[in-house]
């Protein structure tokens, strides 16, 4: 099978000829741009300046010498613009805090601090307060709450988010046309449409870090209890979001027609490490009618798959997913209550694509030894494989610091799994 077949075939629960493997395909199933240049010097590929592909958490592009290499079959189709509100060419030098040389957006505008804090502007607006930080020594930037004091008496969800969910213009239609061909066309890998537009109270993109000066509820703990204290204010922003996403999936149905495979739609966490984030009923009230409305029209206009990510304790929600419309889940987060493998698998792996699970990214693979990671690696391989279902990638994005030999270790045993 070509990386396409390969891909089409586990996403529709059919067995691959062998398993599938996923290495940047999205902004979670990525890898931190320092670890990413010490994993080529570790494979013997050329050094270079790695391209930040996504800002907000460093990560690297993981290019075609390193796919090719590890057998990867997913390439993303990205945004025109990302989080950070930014769209100029990937030229920029920079250097991340451990001296590793990336590439940046030519807008990518900033300040360091006395203290050593790097402050970024929204959209490389240096007339706007700065939006993102990271202090010295950081391997990716949080946000900063700007937005002024909330009048409860006078909430105004639409005008409040009004500039975090606009229909893209024909500029981005061309990008998506443009880039969805050459990749198409000049590539045999599946690709991930990650357009997003459906992180219903993301956390990364509530603060509203591409926009000048946000207002309304932005901070975490805030829009978290609007939930119970304000629910209206949530739906009304939810609902004009969801409007707003339909209207840009008919346009990016449009300019890309059937050459991605897969739609890379929310990133919205809903579980801690222990349980979920929120109630069951609350998900049920505000977030699932949305995301039914989003999946209807992606499965009624189009062939393309809906990925879906979500960190945590997810399980109580998985068959609710599952009668949303959701066909995979990412990134399978097996450490967490509740997220056995193999009881994921034997209850929902007929009905839903499990895309990660590869591996723990918050202990083994960064402080256990390559035999320990390739113990857990194999293990996961034996249970998810079966049938199909099953895209491999480590859970969650692998981070700074990681040792590459580690890395290494991972994919040697998929390797071999996949000579059997």
């Amino acid at each position: 099978m070509t990386s396409r077949e390969r891909i089409i075939a586990a996403i529709n629960h059919r067995q691959p000829d062998q398993v599938p493997l996923d290495l940047g395909g999205c902004g979670q199933t990525g890898i931190n741009a320092s670890t990413l240049y010490a994993l080529r010097r570790a494979y013997g590929l050329k050094e270079h300046p790695i391209t930040v592909c996504e800002p907000m958490q460093l990560l690297g592009e993981v290019e075609k010498d390193l796919l090719t290499l590890i057998g990867a079959d997913v390439v993303p189709l990205w945004n025109r613009s990302n989080m950070f509100g930014l769209s100029g060419p990937k030229e920029k030098p920079w250097r991340l805090g451990d001296g590793t040389p990336v590439l940046m957006n030519t807008d990518f505008e900033y300040d360091v601090t006395d203290s050593g804090y790097t402050m970024v502007y929204p959209c490389g607006n240096r007339q706007a307060p700065h939006a993102l930080q990271m202090p010295p020594g950081g391997t990716f930037f949080d946000n900063i709450y700007r937005a002024p004091p909330v009048d409860e008496d006078d909430l105004r969800p639409l005008e409040d988010y009004r500039e975090n969910y606009t229909v893209k213009t024909e500029e981005d239609c061309l990008h998506w046309e443009r880039e969805s061909k050459r990749l198409y066309e000049e590539t045999d890998y599946a690709i991930v449409g990650v357009l997003g537009g459906m992180g219903l109270g993301d956390v990364a993109e509530i603060p509203g870090p591409w926009i000048a000066r946000p207002r309304g509820i932005r901070d975490i703990p805030g829009w978290l209890m609007a939930h119970i204290t304000y629910p209206d204010y949530i739906r009304t922003i939810f609902e004009f979001q969801t409007e707003t996403a339909l209207k840009n999936l008919e346009l990016y149905r449009q300019a890309v027609g059937d050459r991605i495979q897969v739609i890379w739609l929310s990133g919205t966490d809903f579980g801690t490490q222990c349980g979920l984030m929120q109630s069951r009923e609350i998900f049920l009230s505000l977030y699932k009618p949305c995301y039914e409305k989003v999946n209807r029209w992606v499965h009624a206009n189009t062939p393309w798959k809906t990925f879906y990510h979500s960190c945590g304790a997810v399980e109580p929600l998985i068959a609710d997913f599952i009668d949303m419309g959701v066909d995979i889940l990412n990134p399978v987060q097996c450490s967490a209550a509740g997220m056995d493998s193999r009881r994921l698998k034997q209850r929902y792996g007929d009905k839903i694509v499990f895309w990660g699970g590869g591996v723990d990214t918050q202990k083994t693979l960064p402080r256990g030894s390559p035999e320990d990671v390739r113990k857990e690696v194999r293990k996961r391989l034996e249970v998810f494989s079966p049938g199909g279902g099953f895209v491999f990638a480590a859970i969650h994005n692998v981070l700074a610091k990681v040792p590459p030999e580690n890395i290494v270790a991972m994919f040697d045993v998929l390797r071999e799994f996949r000579g059997r």
